[in-house]
């Protein structure tokens, strides 16, 4: 089961409204494309690259276009579960800290 964290959420809320002001008509293709990523990971949930030795979390690069994004998340075997921590543009510097 994938869940997303609140501040996954937040982060594709303002995804989506920094989209909707530049480009509305595809605004939603990049929610969709980071959708679509994430749902891989029920499969794949080794796919993403660790982001630390001794870390738990894990990030998935997510294409679209000349750029894309990147998804924190991380995986419990023991409770089948994905959990989403944050989502970025990989031009974004880093995560959000709030």
């Amino acid at each position: 089961m994938i869940v997303f964290a609140p501040e996954a959420l937040a982060d594709l809320e303002r995804i989506l409204e920094f989209n909707l002001q530049r480009d509305a008509a595809t605004a939603l293709e990049h929610i969709d494309r980071i959708r679509g990523a994430v749902l891989i990971l029920e499969q794949h949930p080794g796919i993403g690259r660790l982001i630390g030795r001794g870390s738990r979390l894990r990030e998935l690069v997510i294409s679209h276009g000349h750029s894309g994004y990147i998804a924190l998340y991380e995986h419990s075997a023991a409770e089948a579960l994905i959990r989403i921590a944050a989502v970025r543009h990989q031009r974004e510097t880093g995560y959000r800290d709030d």
